[in-house]
């Protein structure tokens, strides 16, 4: 159910604002997409699996908690789900993905829905160049769910967004490995690595939200978000050395049993940049040297 005070202060908001957002997921992205929203005159509902100051406790996954909360919340324009499976298995990738979208689809029919899904559908480890229209071939079955729910969400209308590993203030895990002396070459450092700056994907969420309500629904649907340069392993770790005066990882084997699986393409954002989306940091080596003073306890 939802917290009391947090219907109330957005209601109270709701009379000065015309174009009402619903966020679910209130964690790392989620905060800079409400932030980001806000500032450009929307109101914001965003919701949390157990609430907070700033967010309305919901499990989007339980169609009757969706149901309560969507009595209580001004009607939303559009939809950002960027919640996140609190890295749990196949289970709690379906709950929280395909069956919260199901659900505030159900909740909410006609408005547009942007699901935030993830470049690890792209199976590909040849260190080809992949598109929206590559094949996807996830090998593990919460890459599957994912396409499930893609399918879900464009078959009703909506959006979808395939995000790369996001880094930006206070969270690099590649950084904070290097500087703790704990990074690894795989296989020599030939790898891709595809990111995108949090801040860079708030704003291509924002920037496909006014697309939508602006012009209508565009002809594309599905885009690729990561930045404009994907980078081996040996070039990022390379130039990190320079950059904080370090040696070079060691080489090593594969790492086998990462989350996303072990994948070794290069996303294409061109799709995304032909909307007239520009990214403020084309590579994580323009960001690194303002993000390393940030890392604080993940150095530790």
């Amino acid at each position: 159910m939802c917290y009391p005070a947090g219907v109330a202060r957005i209601r109270q908001r709701a009379s000065n604002v015309c174009v009402n957002l619903l966020l679910c997921g209130h964690g790392y992205l989620g905060q800079a997409i409400a932030s980001l929203f806000r500032e450009h005159g929307w109101q914001v509902a965003s919701l949390a699996l157990s609430g907070d100051r700033e967010s309305l406790a919901c499990d989007v996954g339980d169609p009757a908690a969706v149901r309560r909360m969507a009595g209580v919340v001004p009607r939303p324009e559009f939809i950002v789900h960027c919640a996140s499976s609190g890295r749990g298995g196949p289970d709690c990738y379906r709950h929280v993905y395909q069956d919260g979208c199901r659900n505030l689809g159900d909740a909410f029919p006609g408005v547009p829905l942007l699901f935030t899904s993830s470049t690890s559908v792209y199976a590909q480890s040849d260190g080809s160049e992949v598109t929206e229209e590559s094949p996807v071939e996830p090998e593990r079955e919460t890459g599957r769910i994912l396409l499930e729910t893609e399918r879900l969400v464009l078959d009703a209308g909506g959006i979808v967004t395939r995000l790369a590993g996001i880094y930006g203030p206070g969270r690099s895990v590649i950084l904070a490995k290097f500087l703790r002396g704990e990074a690894v070459l795989e296989d020599g450092g030939r790898r891709f690595l595809n990111q995108i700056h949090r801040d860079d994907a708030a704003g291509a969420i924002f920037h496909l939200a006014e697309r939508r309500r602006v012009a209508g629904c565009g002809s594309e649907a599905l885009f690729n978000l990561a930045d404009s340069t994907p980078l081996s392993q040996l070039e990022i770790y390379t130039a990190l050395a320079g950059l904080f005066s370090r040696p070079l990882p060691p080489v090593g084997p594969r790492d086998l049993g990462r989350k996303r699986g072990w994948t070794h393409k290069r996303v294409s954002n061109a799709r995304l940049r032909a909307t007239a989306w520009q990214a403020r940091f084309p590579s994580f080596l323009d960001a690194a040297a303002a993000i390393a003073p940030t890392l604080g306890e993940s150095l530790g």
